[in-house]
């Protein structure tokens, strides 16, 4: 299995708000990718390839990230081996070629023929997170059909379901349909799916079919990694694996609140997503 990690987005929200800050506290922070942002002792990734690494699910991970943040991200990725980056080539948020390109981008300049774990580069999870766990999951689905993939999922609020993808499921975790930011009347779910996808090799050819049908589809129908997976469900069999919860670094509050769980919350960095 390799890894893709998708980070080259701009982080217009988080920089925005850093600009507007007064108090100066996150100054530091200006012109720097959010997957690199330091979060308790190092930089966000870097807990991604930490735990990867550790938990041996992957062979290599490769990072998508664009040409402003390229050079940073590959002065971070010198630090490790087994990390591989790929420039999208974009220069600009309105300019963005969209997270599935991004991917299609990573699996055909590396040429990936194997199992894919997709993460987006802002998201983390609380501790009950194990990659071994969900390796372990996907590896039983793959026993009973090697078209099957395999998502996360969480309970979020009533009030949030409009923020994110709603999965819908059967008793056996099965995904029906995902729908995407509804208002809470419009499904009774409030399984939250975050951007940690496994994705079969046998579903890879489907990327093409889905950016050749979305060509001329404005960029927010291929942008959000989860417009695939939407259009994947009906495809292939889609399962969940369940979480309690995640980190979406999405503005300055939720890099706070982020931050501050891994400077004091966080019991053993070690083992931490293994």
């Amino acid at each position: 299995m390799k890894a893709v990690i998708l980070a080259a987005g701009y982080g217009t929200r988080l920089q925005r708000d850093v600009a507007a800050d007064s108090s100066g506290r996150f100054a530091h922070l200006a012109g720097t990718a959010k997957p690199l942002l330091p979060v308790g002792r190092g930089a966000l990734l870097s807990l991604w390839v930490r735990a990867l690494t550790a938990a041996r699910c992957v062979d290599c991970i490769h990072v998508v990230t664009n040409a402003v943040y390229h050079a940073a991200f590959e002065e971070w990725a010198s630090h490790f081996t087994n990390v591989k980056i790929l420039s999208d080539q974009t220069t600009s948020n309105e300019g963005r070629l969209g997270a599935v390109a991004c991917l299609q981008l990573a699996v055909k300049h590396f040429n990936i023929e194997d199992h894919v774990l997709v993460i987006g580069g802002d998201t983390l999870f609380k501790e009950d997170f194990s990659l071994k766990k969900v390796k372990e999951r996907f590896n039983e689905l793959q026993a009973e059909s090697e078209d099957s993939c395999l998502l996360l999922s969480y309970q979020c609020q009533e009030e949030e379901t409009s923020k994110y993808g709603i999965l819908e499921v059967d008793s056996d975790l099965h995904v029906l349909c995902m729908k995407e930011k509804p208002l809470s009347t419009e499904t009774q779910s409030r399984r939250a799916c975050p951007c940690f996808y496994m994705f079969s090799k046998k579903s890879l050819p489907l990327l093409e079919n889905f950016l050749e049908e979305k060509k001329e589809a404005p960029i927010e129908e291929k942008d959000a990694p989860g417009n695939f997976v939407s259009w994947l469900i009906p495809r292939k069999p889609v399962y969940i694996h369940e979480i309690s919860g995640r980190f979406d670094v999405g503005n300055l509050p939720s890099y706070i609140e982020c931050d501050l769980y891994f400077r004091e919350t966080l019991q053993d960095v070690e083992s931490y997503m293994v």
